[in-house]
Parts: C-alpha cells; sequence; structure tokens
C-alpha cells in the first residue's frame, strides 16, 4: 500500500523503496504507535469525528495488532516502509475501510514525532533508575570499603592521601548530575506534537489537550510546526546521555588502572572480567573496557544528530528518518553501560592502596605547618620542595627526615611537625566541607542517600 497512490502513476523504484525504509528501526517503537493511534481514535470520537462503534472496531483493531506484534503472529515487512504504514495497513485488512478514518486529522509527521517522545520518555525513566541503582552501589562501596587509604591524583601523579570513599564519592556526585541532566530532557520531552499534523494543524476540531493528558503529557508543543519538526529535545536527552558516558568512561579508565598490577588497588568480579586464549594468568577487566569503548558510540550519535538538523529548513524533513538510529543507540548503549558498571561496583574486592607513611604525597602536611603559624605559604611551599630534593638526593622519603633538616631550611618548622607525615591523619585533617575527613564522607553519603 502506498499513502499517495492517488498523485503517482507508478510505484517507487524497488531500490528506493529498499533505500528509504526505517522499518527495522521504527519496529522499536511499535507499542508507542499503537498507544498514540488508540488516544488519538478515543479523542476523535469524543469530538464527534468518529461514532463509537468506528472508535471501538478501531481500538479493537489496535489491541488485537498488538497482541500480534507481541505474539509474532504478525511481522511488518520491509515492503510497509515503517511501522506507521504497517499498522494502518495491517488495521484495514482487519476491520476495512473504516481504518482509513484514524488518520483523520493526523499526519504522519506528528504521528512519528509523538512516537518517539513516549518512546524517549520512557526509556529516559529507566535510564534515571539505572544511575539511582549506580550511585546507591557507589554509596555501598563507599560505606563497606571507603576508609581505605590511596594517593589522591593529580597528572595521574600522588597528590595528597585520601579515603577511597572520597575518590568514589566524587563519580557518585557526577552521576547525580548525570540524573539531574536527565530530568531537565524528560521534562522537554514530555510535551505532546500530536494534532501538529504535517506542519499547519488541522480544520477539524480537534482536542490536543485530551490526546495529551490521555498519553500521559505534561502538555502540548504550541506551535503545530514547531511540534513536527523540533529535534532538540532528541539532542538534549543525547547530550545528556554523552555527559554520563565520559563519567562512566572515566570511572571505567580507573576501574582498569587499579586492577592492573601496578596498581593493584582493586581485583574486579569474575563475572565482569575476562580471560585470555593463549596467557592463563589473565583476568581482563573487560565490562570496564567495553563501557569506555562504547562512550564513542554515544558521543558519535550526539554528532550525527547535530549534523542533521545543521541547516534544514523548516518543517519536516525527510533527513528527519535518520534521527532514531542515533537516538536509540545512545540512549540503549548508555543504559547498558550504567547497568554494566553498577555491577562492575558491585563485584569490586577492594585491596588496598600502597603504604604513604613518608610518601612524597605528605609534602602539602609540612607546607601546611608553616602556613598555620603565619608564613606566608608560596615561603612554606618553597621551604618543603627543598625538603623534598633533599630526600631525592638521598634516594629517601620524607620519612627520613629530622627535626634538624627541617629547621635548616626554615626556622618556624618544629620538631612535632614530623608527627603530620602520617597519611591517615594526614587526609582526617581536612575537614573543610567537601574534604577527605570520614565525617565529610559520612555528610556526602547521606546527602546523596537522600537523593534516592
Amino acid at each position: 500500500m502506498s499513502l499517495w497512490d492517488g498523485r503517482f502513476d507508478g510505484a517507487p523504484d524497488e531500490e528506493m523503496l529498499a533505500f528509504s525504509e526505517s522499518l527495522g528501526t521504527d519496529l522499536q517503537m511499535w507499542a508507542e504507535d499503537l498507544q498514540g493511534s488508540e488516544a488519538h481514535a478515543t479523542m476523535l470520537a469524543e469530538v464527534g469525528l468518529l461514532s463509537a462503534e468506528e472508535r471501538d472496531a478501531i481500538i479493537g483493531g489496535l489491541r488485537a495488532i498488538g497482541e500480534e506484534l507481541r505474539s509474532g503472529a504478525w511481522t511488518p515487512t520491509a515492503a510497509d516502509e515503517d511501522i506507521h504504514m504497517a499498522v494502518e495497513g495491517r488495521l484495514a485488512e482487519r476491520i476495512g475501510a473504516v481504518a482509513g478514518k484514524l488518520h483523520t486529522a493526523r499526519s504522519r509527521n506528528d504521528q512519528v514525532a509523538t512516537d518517539v517522545r513516549l518512546w524517549l520518555r520512557a526509556r529516559l525513566r529507566v535510564l534515571d533508575a539505572r544511575l539511582a541503582e549506580l550511585i546507591g552501589a557507589l554509596l555501598d562501596r563507599v560505606e563497606a570499603d571507603g576508609r581505605t587509604l590511596i594517593p589522591g591524583y593529580t597528572h595521574l601523579q600522588r597528590g595528597q592521601p585520601a579515603w577511597l570513599g572520597h575518590h568514589l564519592l566524587a563519580y557518585a556526585w557526577a552521576f547525580a548530575r548525570d540524573r539531574e541532566r536527565v530530568a531537565g530532557a524528560l521534562a522537554r520531552v514530555n510535551l505532546s506534537p500530536l494534532g501538529g499534523a504535517a506542519m499547519a494543524g488541522t480544520p477539524f476540531p480537534i482536542d490536543r489537550a485530551r490526546t495529551a493528558e490521555l498519553l500521559g503529557f505534561d502538555g502540548v508543543v504550541e506551535n503545530a510546526m514547531d511540534a513536527v519538526a523540533a529535534r532538540d529535545h532528541q539532542l538534549e536527552a543525547v547530550a545528556a546521555c554523552a555527559i554520563a558516558a565520559s563519567h562512566l568512561s572515566r570511572l571505567a579508565e580507573e576501574l582498569v588502572l587499579w586492577c592492573s598490577a601496578e596498581f593493584g588497588f582493586v581485583r574486579l568480579g569474575e563475572a565482569w572480567s575476562t580471560g585470555s586464549s593463549i596467557m592463563p594468568q589473565k583476568r581482563n577487566p573487560d565490562a570496564a573496557e567495553l563501557v569506555r569503548g562504547k562512550t564513542g558510540r554515544v558521543y558519535g550519535a550526539l554528532v550525527s544528530l547535530l549534523t542533521q538538523v545543521k541547516g534544514l529548513p523548516m518543517a519536516y524533513n525527510r533527513d528527519l528518518q535518520e534521527d532514531k538510529v542515533a537516538l536509540f543507540d545512545a540512549v540503549g548503549q548508555t543504559t547498558a553501560c550504567v547497568s554494566v558498571m553498577t555491577g562492575c561496583v558491585g563485584s569490586l574486592a577492594v585491596i588496598g592502596g600502597p603504604d604513604l607513611r613518608g610518601d612524597g604525597s605528605l609534602a602539602t602536611e609540612l607546607a601546611d605547618a608553616l602556613a598555620g603559624r603565619g608564613v606566608p605559604f608560596r615561603e612554606a611551599h618553597k621551604a618543603v620542595g627543598r625538603l623534598v630534593r633533599l630526600t631525592e638526593e638521598r634516594g629517601a622519603t620524607l620519612a627520613s627526615l629530622t627535626a634538624v633538616d627541617l629547621q635548616a631550611e626554615h626556622p618556624a618548622f618544629e620538631e612535632a611537625d614530623l608527627a603530620r607525615l602520617d597519611p591517615e591523619a594526614a587526609a582526617e585533617r581536612r575537614t573543610s566541607r567537601g574534604g577527605t575527613a570520614w565525617s565529610e564522607v559520612e555528610r556526602q553519603v547521606g546527602l546523596l542517600r537522600e537523593t534516592l
């Protein structure tokens, strides 16, 4: 069946049909297509454009088609072009000519826009739930193993001692912001374009607010042209996915590093690891590596969508058929990566960090001791820098320093300052809001628990 048989004498070329069909992608939203059509039919009957009998026949047919699709009793073919034409054709086979009345006051343009928003709304809610689970897994790990001391890094060089819990909380907060971005995107997704028709609205007395209500939307897209042409809600959703993917990739990279023999901070559970076909000893963090790798797909989807809408005139253009490929993949891959990362975090066995007693990461403790006595921090920093160089020349650590060494570099040093070279005490001294002190770790856990 072609929707434009009245205008054209012949059928499209077979190559054109194959090139233009989108059924393989559209089938992912068959349930949303039926949902939108049922709401449209209900509204048409309420405003007098369908009789009760016609409405019942259409809705009954749509529900029967849903059962066929769910069970596999009927599967559309590529000849149907897309899910909308497939359903309309099947509906006509089941209930006859009355099926043609379903498309009154509707275009495929607002139909597909509605389907995509319904699909995206449901998936963003799932993504939000998965992010909440990941945050919960991180908080569980903080409470179970967070009081394990590891080096905090900048430039991938040891900076200052930190509790593992402090480190993991940095990711938990990042994922909490991802949830906020998803919520913001969801607010703009959850508006109904149905009734925009092709792009100019319709002369029929439809009730757009009613279909929005039936479909659970918060309101309508006010302008009919914007209703069918807008894709910024998709861009925003995929941008939120891309940012979340960047956080997932950073965490994945750290897990890969921490699982290595060179770091040895943690061990990833066997359920989220693989072996080698040739090296019997291998325990590869493949789950984390795949999360890191799939980030590129999500980024690519965002670039694809941005490029598709660049320079498009209003309103609908066939280019927009391609948006769903990128959208579906980005949301699907991001959601899967979040779930996998939750499994990885939950499976971790924490081994512990290196012995930081006398480590160079404690140098700031000595500078802080001087600054606390009124010495300008830059002056203190310089004095401690000379002490660090002294230990390097000796081939020793800060633990080798004596009170004589300290006072030779600055007279404000006291012998008691040597006691500051305790890594756990160093972490506990940082009691400023958001610092490494365990009291701050516990406070942040409490704040994040409230968001869940």
